[in-house]
């Protein structure tokens, strides 16, 4: 394992231990409805979602917008801090740490953020930004940190790293900007990187070369990637496992290649026949959903998919279908998953 000061890790297969875990926000009210409503409102962004994620894989969760794939992974890294449930890092309880310990672990699991402008600050050079974190978590070594910047920043592409390293966001294209968050994620050594959308908001024309160096990057630093993404065709060329979301419960989970041939839930078999195939001859034939996610303040009793679903029955209105093993390491969470086996 890597130096980990006074954190006792522990060295297993898997890495990340999700149960049960909950985020509800709270929904701001006007006075008036302080006084006069006895109940409080919640926006159910996560609502109990349980995973694992292995050492050394990629792990993704998808969904449509508003699924609650974003706030799954920040409070999963306690950026958001969760409602309700546990998080183990390592076989550390993360909930269990105080701030300052808290800080520490952040060594270990870092973040690539969906819109790097925003995530850069526009008044720090390119290289400040980066060797932030080694500022952070190693001052004793300042007289390393534009040594291992300028090794970070060619192991990205941004090459002369001299040339880049006092150039500031606005200077730069957004795929190179891109790139800079990914080093900046990178330079404290992580075991863990929280991908959020990370080629969102890239140039198509260079998402694929982003992908390819986050692969690489994945076995030069040994690292373990939690994915997101709202594209299961970037999935599918990046995941090794998947978990997919819905109005913040995740209702099909597996490995990518049994997900993608075998999928058991219509959510996913609807998702997947709205990536397009590359062949103006071929169609898609599965039904879409119609309309929209529900409203997570008042989502649907029973299934939270079936006022959407084509092949819903009234017990998936009345009845919350629970996780099963369908096939082993292929969960599903759907009363009638069996017609798709």
């Amino acid at each position: 394992m890597k130096e980990n000061g006074k954190l006792d890790f522990t060295r297993g297969d898997t890495l990340v231990e999700v149960r049960d875990l909950k985020k509800w926000f709270p929904v701001q009210s006007s006075f008036l409805d302080k006084v006069f409503s006895s109940q409080r409102q919640f926006i159910r962004a996560v609502d109990g979602v349980s995973f694992d994620i292995r050492r050394g894989e990629v792990f993704g969760l998808a969904g449509e917008s508003g699924s609650g794939k974003t706030t799954t992974g920040r409070a999963v890294l306690r950026l958001t801090e969760p409602t309700e449930g546990t998080v183990r890092f390592s076989g550390i309880d993360l909930q269990s740490l105080e701030p300052e310990t808290m800080r520490e672990m952040r060594r270990w699991m870092q973040v690539i953020f969906q819109d790097p402008m925003a995530s850069l600050n526009p008044r720090m050079s390119l290289g400040e930004s980066i060797s932030q974190g080694l500022r952070i978590h190693f001052p004793e070594r300042v007289s390393e940190h534009k040594e291992i910047t300028f090794e970070i920043m060619q192991k990205v592409g941004l090459s002369p790293a001299e040339f880049f390293y006092s150039k500031f966001p606005h200077q730069i294209s957004g795929g190179q900007r891109q790139r800079v968050v990914i080093a900046r994620a990178l330079i404290t050594k992580p075991d863990l990187i929280l991908a959020d959308e990370p080629i969102a908001m890239a140039d198509v024309s260079v998402r694929v070369l982003l992908l390819d160096l986050m692969k690489e990057l994945k076995e030069d630093f040994e690292l373990t990637y939690l994915f997101i993404t709202h594209d299961l065709a970037t999935a599918r060329y990046i995941c090794d496992r998947i978990g997919i979301m819905y109005l913040g419960r995740i209702v099909e989970l597996g490995e990518l290649n049994e997900i993608y041939t075998y999928p058991l839930h219509p959510y996913t078999r609807a998702l997947l026949a709205a990536v397009p195939v590359p062949d103006p001859h071929e169609r898609r034939h599965e039904p879409m959903p119609e309309g929209e996610i529900p409203n997570p303040i008042d989502p649907p009793s029973g299934c939270r998919f079936h006022p959407r679903c084509p092949i819903a029955q009234e017990l998936c209105s009345k009845v919350e279908p629970v996780q099963r093993e369908m096939k082993p390491g292929h969960h599903v969470a759907c009363h009638f998953a069996e017609d798709y086996v």
